[in-house]
């Protein structure tokens, strides 16, 4: 195993691999550097002297800027570090890249829809309009479960606390998610459960539903009966005896849309998980697949990247529009722009919102993006897409799935339990996370730095990848873990 890695030929800083302690003579690139104190693993130290004011640089990129003098050997972190990021900027479209070299087809087991559509799970869901109907939603999927059999995979229940008491685009974003997720071709079954009062009725969704298959959805309003959960169960019944006559057939990987997400880093993050899932997402494009990419605020401080891997100007404006109206939102609401990672990102060795955005960012590779969407809207275009939702992990993978992801994958340094409305794979940046915590990790990148090279580990993530979109459970489905969470952006009556 390495003790310690300098990303890039420009950096000024190289990453500790283990605990380092203080007094080690450690070689990085060909210079030799004595560490003057401990440095943890996953955290960075100076590779020379560098002065109060001076850019801090890592990934090739500026991270921050030196609070102090620092010198060669020294531990850099949050105490001698400060960003340099400011508020709303301009900027100016210079296309770089060029878009991957098309690859052999690959193919998964997954089950074709009468929309056309490709589905990896065959699933019933339930769906509530308005959060009154939760608990009614829940215990029917305890109840339904009977049904589960044959090649009818599940029965789960999405509960929110939405649908009502919500005014403007806040409103018109739960609609919207609502629709998105009774289409989602991972449903063999749909039951949408309504109460009858709310805002978001089921006579108002139906204009953002539009066409549907009345075999695949059926529609309960509970106030208009008099056993709703006699009622729902007969329909639920009907929507198992639909969903059973599907089976998986074999289709072109060049159908699969994955979403990509990171949560929890640390110092490894943007080192080992994060370019491989990249390298996955270029390797799928590569077979004519669909990646997406979300969590905008931690694009901040790496936006250029990818505005100017822009396939067109059109799409660049899009990108920029983006990033601008997502720092808008941070201002309106009397919010910093740039606030610092959370406690576990700089526990783990992330310094600056530059430093984090510049791992998270690893996870797009090097496709032109092919796509700008914004929240809630369904992915329309091959390639690479970017997609506008924070950074909160619920949120932004179930963003992810409403869009069209058939699954998730979720890279962290620090390891979490939660899932999103589609299977949500984990990617641990390090071996001890992976082994740590095996009942929530369903791959280790950190091995990237002890024995495997990225590109082997995207083509074994690929091979995952395909085997769960063929059937196989990932850690939280074993654990019957389903979450969706609405991005809430506007007020409650």
């Amino acid at each position: 195993m390495q003790d310690i890695v300098k990303i890039n030929e420009k950096d000024n800083v190289a990453v500790a691999l283990r605990p380092l302690a203080k007094g080690e003579t450690l070689d990085a690139a060909g210079e030799k550097v004595v560490l003057e104190e401990d440095i943890p693993q996953g955290h960075k130290f100076a590779l020379r002297d560098i002065r109060s004011g001076e850019e801090i640089i890592k990934y090739g990129f500026r991270i921050g800027y030196a609070k102090e003098d620092i010198g060669k050997g020294h531990w850099i972190h949050v105490h001698n570090l400060k960003t340099a990021l400011g508020d709303i900027l301009s900027y100016t479209y210079e296309p770089q890249g060029q878009d991957v070299v098309p690859t052999e087809h690959a193919y998964f087991e997954g089950y074709r829809r009468s929309d056309g559509k490709a589905g990896i799970r065959n699933e019933i869901w339930i769906i509530p309009t308005v959060g009154c109907v939760n608990s009614i939603a829940k215990a029917l999927e305890a109840q339904a479960k009977k049904f589960v059999g044959g090649t009818v995979e599940d029965v789960i229940a999405f509960p929110h606390p939405y649908g009502c008491s919500q005014m403007g685009d806040d409103q018109e974003n739960t609609r919207k998610v609502l629709a998105d997720m009774i289409h989602h071709p991972n449903a063999g079954g749909v039951l949408v459960l309504g109460l009858g009062c709310e805002n978001s009725n089921i006579p108002v969704l139906m204009d953002y539903i539009g066409a549907y298959d009345d075999k695949r959805v059926k529609f309960l309003q509970c106030q208009d009966v008099e056993d709703e959960m006699e009622a729902a169960m007969k329909l639920l019944e009907e929507l198992a005896d639909y969903a059973g006559t599907f089976k998986r057939e074999t289709i072109d990987a060049s159908e699969l849309v994955i979403g990509m997400k990171c949560g929890g880093s640390d110092g490894l993050s943007g080192i080992t998980a994060n370019p491989v899932v990249g390298a996955f997402s270029d390797l799928l494009v590569s077979k004519g697949g669909t990646t997406i990419l979300t969590e905008v605020p931690e694009m901040f401080g790496a936006e250029t990247i990818l505005m100017n891997r822009c396939a067109t100007p059109e799409l660049f404006e899009k990108t920029v529009d983006l990033i601008n109206n997502f720092k808008n939102y941070f201002t309106s609401h009397n919010q910093t722009i740039y606030e610092n990672p959370s406690p576990g990102n700089k526990k783990g060795g992330i310094s600056t919102l530059e430093d984090k955005s510049l791992g998270c960012t690893q996870k797009s590779g090097n496709a032109l993006v092919r796509g700008v969407l914004e929240y809630g809207e369904p992915v329309k275009v091959k390639g690479l897409n970017l997609l506008s939702a924070p950074g909160n992990d619920l949120v932004a993978a179930t963003a992810l799935a409403v869009s069209g992801a058939h699954m998730v994958l979720f890279t962290t340094g620090r390891g979490t339990p939660f899932a999103s409305p589609v299977p949500t794979v984990k990617i641990s940046s390090n071996s001890r996370l992976a082994g740590h915590k095996d009942n929530w990790i369903d791959f280790n990148a950190g091995r990237m730095v002890e024995d495997k090279t990225k590109e082997a580990l995207a083509g074994e993530l690929l091979d995952y990848v395909l085997a769960v979109a063929s059937g196989k459970k990932v850690k939280s489905e074993e654990a019957g873990f389903h979450d969706m969470a609405i991005f809430k952006q506007g007020v409650t009556l």
